[in-house]
């Protein structure tokens, strides 16, 4: 099931609000320090609310320990961009993709963009800036788990 990894974040409603939808799609979330913002149960919960407790986060210190992470596993990392021509509804996910958001203000650095797999962007109507992170992130996780049938199955 695909991941989503959220780079250097800055505000904490925006992580507890992809924590909440996280938890309820069983995905795994990675947070790549550091924050904006203290990661505490405080820090989040507001947005998280009771979720919190069941979402699954894995911390990683820094860019660098999540690209050791992501390689050991094999796994490909799909940004989430602006800057990109292609949409997300046009790609092929693949059940073991991590989803990166970046940084609200300022995105992912250039040497993020060189090493991802594929960059993808959500088509906006003309002369606006950018969707809402967690917005973003929920409808490519939407799209990555219909493509790929890995929505949580309800019990029998």
């Amino acid at each position: 099931m695909p991941d989503i990894a959220l780079y250097q974040p800055d505000i904490p409603q925006n992580t507890g609000t992809i924590l909440r939808l996280c938890a309820c799609m069983s995905v795994t979330v990675h947070l790549i320090e550091p924050a904006g913002f203290p990661i505490s149960d405080s820090a989040l919960k507001r947005a998280g609310m009771d979720y919190l407790e069941r979402a699954s986060m894995r911390r990683h210190r820094s860019f660098a320990d999540f690209e050791l992470f992501r390689l050991t596993q094999n796994r490909r990392l799909i940004l989430l961009t602006t800057k990109s021509d292609q949409s997300y509804t046009d790609f092929e996910f693949r059940a073991d993709d991590i989803l990166v958001m970046g940084r609200e203000s300022t995105g992912v650095p250039q040497s993020v963009h060189d090493l991802v797999d594929a960059r993808l962007t959500i088509p906006m109507a003309e002369g606006l800036r950018s969707i809402n992170v967690a917005v973003s992130a929920g409808m490519a996780l939407g799209e990555a788990l219909r493509q790929t049938d890995t929505f949580p199955k309800k019990p029998d």
